[in-house]
């Protein structure tokens, strides 16, 4: 076996051989056998032409060769430069035979070598912590991995399913406190019609305002989903973030309860949903499942609901108005809530615009159209009388309180036990029969105009016991005793004494404000502030001027005018504090801090007032009022909020003020409701117009509330209530009043007569109306002898309506008692003598008792 001779090695510095033809040292390769002859190979004694023309490196070879030199080093094919064994021979085996001259040993390699080889420096410090791209790379295509292994999971582990049980809604059941049965209501008010049946610019609507990507978006989308978790965690709002695919899930195949599971499970659903049916189908079965309210179910079931008629003969603007209802029926109803009418108008425009928007809507469409006010009648079966009120009342109290949804509450199910007590119910029905319904004439243009709202409540425990919400609720759907749009009058004076008590306040030259302080009550007499008059000049009934009186009288007579500078002088924003600190909700409207809110122009309603003076019952003690004792469905009993009572105002504050109505029913504008028979207080109001007539009072067991409003049946309007009934006008003194009294004499029968046990603030108690005067008023009784009015109750001739002067009225935002004011008498309390002060003064030389005292007023006092 022959051994080739041992290669020398190459050095380094010798320059490399010649690669390409023509340069001086250059050899060509031989020719391969067989060859002809000049082929390839050179001639003898010719330079060696070993890669042809161009050499190795091609026709360019200068740069290729410099390619090379990077590539593999000056020196060699190695990164530092040198070449090495292995190195060599490859070239040798590409150049052919030949031997190169022996190379001389291999120099250390220089710095110039070295530094052509860098090593990465290490990552240090702070950017140790900070991730490379590759592990960003990296991270992100796991999570890419375990996302997408999730979504096939779940599109793969989630079925849909057939029809929830909801879809098919079971009834309610009210209850009264005892168990009896109010109502049944929640049987499903639904007819499915096919698509093709619904009007396109119906559909058209429902998309605008709930969809409008509907028929090219996916089931689910994403994004609407992310935007909506973060509006939520950011408090912009809770938002749903679904399709019209996502909320036909939720209605037909899942539920209404608000949980990560059902969310889940919903947005598979809908995916495999979106495959499997059309749009029309799933938009079809969405207007088929959805709740309009009403117990309306379905849009053909809304159109009947709210106007009467086939979902066929729906106009544009008709369907607009159910579509708004999608996403918060109660809100936007203004038929049941009159005060939401804004609030609904703008949603209607809303979905209007994005028809316009979309293309669906012409602009000149668009303009003409008018808002279409639904109908008011359509209630349930089975909810005449007072069931439907107390149902629709229920309702509101458990969806406003976060206890159950609307939507879920409307499928059924559930057994309610309310606060309300049978017996009191029924009595407070028939007194509103007897004294205003069964008085109507329907030859009587007037009386047609004639509602009624009521509410008792239970100051102790907050429990509501009564309500009266109309005549019928098949006949009127407004709920009078919730409805927050009539003016309150006079019966808001009391907040503005109690808040003078709780402040502490003074008059404008510095006197403590008690119940006998004395002030003007000159007609149309400037507010005066701490800067001179204001302006304000508020009108007295029948522009009658009472002079200097005590703030004790201007009560019994409701004097306007002394209210208003009284109001200025407590501060009209404390005034406003005490108010809803009492129980009048903080958003109810036209509750400005001005002086006007002391004669009532605030649309509190009637069970607001009630919640109100039942704290001034209970010492000042406020319990958020309920209608609902217990709630259970299928044997599990839900959770009710909580209802902490606590001291709104002091008890010397509220106990005073008590003093002092005490007089309006014993001698003042309220005397209709010693009916009855037990220990009372109380005011009147009138609203301005005569619009409303008011009597709010409360004996120790009870507080309750009446009013009669006058409203147009065909158009809603408000109306004055002259000539209702038969009088020339009526006033809180009158039928409200008669009402008030044979609703608590039968509410309280065969109970044990309480007298109020009172902490009085200095100037409150009785004595200071002058003993041996056998009427009670300080001036005798300049009215003559006492009569009696047509509900049976002792009254003045002054108190009578239908009497010149009598009864009370709003007139310059307020109320007060229409009668001539008695004649000046010497030594009559809380009446001006020479030389004291009124308008704010109190009499000079009396000396302030600093300290409460504990007081009993009842029949013992022989009042």
């Amino acid at each position: 076996m022959s051994h080739e001779p041992e290669q020398p090695r190459r050095d380094p510095r010798a320059p490399r051989r010649p690669r390409h033809p023509g340069h001086p040292g250059y050899e060509g390769r031989p020719n391969p056998p067989g060859s002809p002859e000049g082929a390839g190979r050179p001639a003898p004694g010719a330079p060696r032409q070993e890669y042809g023309q161009y050499g190795q490196y091609g026709q360019y070879g200068e740069v290729a060769q410099h390619r090379e030199h990077r590539e593999y080093g000056e020196y060699g094919e190695y990164e530092d430069g040198g070449s090495g064994r292995e190195g060599e021979e490859e070239h040798g085996d590409r150049e052919g035979s030949g031997a190169a001259p022996a190379a001389e040993p291999r120099p250390a390699s220089s710095s110039r070598h070295r530094s052509r080889t860098r090593t990465r420096p290490r990552r240090t410090g702070l950017r140790r912590a900070v991730p490379t791209w590759r592990m960003v790379l990296g991270a992100s295509l796991l999570f890419a991995l375990v996302l997408l292994g999730g979504f096939a999971a779940g599109y793969l582990l989630v079925d849909i399913p057939p029809a929830n049980s909801a879809a098919t809604a079971q009834s309610n059941v009210y209850l009264y406190r005892d168990g009896t049965q109010i109502a049944r209501d929640g049987e499903v008010n639904r007819q499915s019609v096919r698509l093709s049946r619904i009007p396109l610019p119906v559909r058209h609507a429902v998309l605008a305002a709930e969809d409008r990507d509907f028929y090219s978006e996916r089931a689910v989308d994403p994004k609407a989903m992310v935007r909506a978790a973060w509006n939520t965690v950011t408090g912009k709002g809770k938002q749903s973030g679904s399709t019209i695919t996502q909320q036909y899930v939720k209605n037909y195949y899942l539920g209404q309860e608000r949980t990560v599971t059902r969310k889940v499970k919903e947005f598979f659903i809908a995916i495999k949903l979106d495959r499997e049916q059309s749009k029309d189908d799933i938009l079809e079965g969405y207007l088929n499942t959805s709740y309009f309210g009403r117990n309306a179910y379905g849009a053909q079931a809304a159109a009947h609901a709210y106007y009467g008629k086939d979902i066929s003969a729906l106009d544009t603007a008709e369907g607009a108005y159910l579509a708004s209802l999608l996403n918060a029926p109660s809100a936007y109803d203004v038929a049941a809530h009159p005060e939401n009418r804004p609030r609904a108008l703008a949603r209607w425009n809303y979905t209007l615009d994005g028809m316009v928007t979309e293309n669906w809507l012409t602009l000149s469409d668009r303009a003409a159209m008018i808002f279409p006010v639904p109908q008011t009648a359509g209630p349930a079966t089975g909810l005449s009388g007072q069931r439907g009120y107390i149902v629709q009342a229920v309702e509101d109290w458990l969806t406003g309180h976060g206890v159950v949804d609307e939507r879920t509450l409307a499928r059924g199910g559930y057994r309610i036990t309310t606060t309300l007590e049978r017996k009191k119910q029924h009595a407070f029905t028939a007194a509103v029969d007897r004294h205003v319904m069964s008085r109507r004439d329907p030859g009587r243009a007037a009386d047609r105009n004639v509602r009624v709202g009521g509410a008792s409540i239970d100051p102790a425990s907050g429990r509501v016991v009564a309500m009266y919400g109309g005549i019928d609720y098949t006949r009127q759907y407004v709920n009078n005793a919730t409805r927050r749009d009539y003016q309150v009058g006079s019966t808001f004076k009391p907040f503005v004494l109690a808040a003078a008590v709780e402040n502490g306040s003074v008059t404008r030259d510095g006197r403590r404000i008690t119940p006998d302080t004395l002030y003007d009550g000159t007609d149309r007499r400037q507010v005066l502030g701490s800067h001179g008059p204001t302006g304000y000049a508020p009108e007295n009934e029948d522009n009658v001027s009472y002079g200097p009186l005590s703030l004790r009288l201007a009560t019994d007579h409701s004097v306007n005018s002394v209210y208003a500078q009284l109001a200025q002088d407590v501060g009209p924003r404390r005034v406003r504090e005490t108010a809803v600190a009492l129980g009048v909700p903080e958003s109810t409207p036209d509750l400005t801090a001005t002086p006007s809110i002391a004669l009532g122009v605030a649309t509190a309603s009637v069970l607001d007032m009630a919640e109100a003076y039942a704290t001034l019952a209970n010492h000042g003690r406020r319990g958020t009022y309920s209608l609902v004792e217990r709630v259970t469905r299928d044997g599990v009993e839900l959770e009710l909020p909580a209802v902490p009572v606590r001291q709104a105002v002091s008890r010397e504050a509220a106990d005073t003020t008590t003093s002092v109505l005490m007089g309006v029913v014993r001698q003042g504008s309220g005397m209709a409701a010693l009916s009855a028979g037990r220990p009372a207080a109380g005011k009147t109001g009138t609203a301005e117009g005569d619009r409303a007539a008011w009597f709010a009072g409360y004996t120790p067991e009870l507080a309750t509330v009446v009013a009669v409003m006058g409203q147009d049946p065909d158009t809603g309007a408000q109306r004055s209530l002259y000539g209702a009934l038969g009088l020339p006008r009526i006033n809180g003194g009158g039928a409200p009043a008669a009402v008030w009294g044979e609703f608590t004499a039968a509410a309280l029968a065969g109970s044990e007569v309480r007298d109020f046990e009172l902490t009085v603030a200095e100037g409150a108690d009785e004595e200071s109306y002058p003993s041996g005067d056998s009427s009670g008023d300080p001036y005798g009784d300049p009215y003559g002898d006492l009569s009696a009015d047509p509900s049976g109750a002792p009254g003045r001739p002054g108190d009578d309506p239908s009497a010149p002067g009598g009864g009370e009225d709003a007139t310059g935002d307020g109320s007060s008692v229409g009668v001539a004011p008695p004649p000046t008498r010497e030594g009559t309390g809380g009446r001006a003598e020479a030389g004291v002060p009124v308008d704010g003064g109190a009499q000079p030389g009396a000396e302030p008792r600093s300290a409460a005292r504990p007081h009993r007023i009842g029949p013992a006092a022989g009042r």
